[in-house]
């Protein structure tokens, strides 16, 4: 049986493209889910596409890219690598850019950040504290209600439309010809 506190890693192997990182951010979601950390999943996911995002922007070639989930005794860390060697830097703060604020989102956003080169190329990273949520305990629903539980609509027997029927109208007037 595994226990909360056994680590938990997750690699995925893929092309960083704008169709790709939406799809990315929902597996994230849902390992977090799975893991119990659903209290870190909007830094996590906005940190991740951020990753992604400048691996699509910025690196050459086809945007080829690992992404790293780990999670081991309250630390969690999410790391993307990619094949080129060339470090990302932090850009002061540029209110009017519309570009160049990601690396700065994931440092306010993180425990903790940074890069480095591998022979392949490079790898950005970031952490968070985390510990799961206690599991709620389930509890029994109470039944729903049927139509033939919540209403009994009485029998109405030789009931006369004809007593209850409006009287008809002889003739159609329009207001303004009163």
């Amino acid at each position: 049986m595994v226990t909360i506190d056994s680590p938990r890693q997750y690699t995925l192997s893929l092309h960083a493209t704008p169709a790709r990182i939406p799809q990315v951010r929902r597996i994230v979601a849902a390992h977090l889910r799975h893991w119990r950390l659903e209290n870190i999943l909007q830094p996590v996911s906005l940190g991740v596409c951020e990753l992604l995002t400048n691996v699509h922007r910025h690196t050459e070639g086809d945007g080829s890219c690992v992404l790293e989930l780990r999670w081991a005794r309250g630390q969690f860390a999410a790391s993307v690598a990619d094949g080129d060697p060339r470090l990302p830097r932090l850009q002061g703060p540029q209110p009017f850019a519309e570009r160049g604020r990601g690396l700065a989102l994931v440092a306010h956003l993180s425990d903790s950040w940074g890069t480095h080169t591998t022979p392949e190329g490079k790898v950005v990273w970031f952490t968070l504290t985390a510990q799961p949520q206690a599991l709620r305990p389930l509890r029994p629903l109470s039944p729903t209600p049927t139509l033939s539980t919540t209403v009994s609509a009485p029998v109405l027997v030789d009931f006369d439309l004809r007593a209850h029927a409006h009287p008809r109208r002889t003739e159609a007037r329009c207001l303004s010809d009163a």
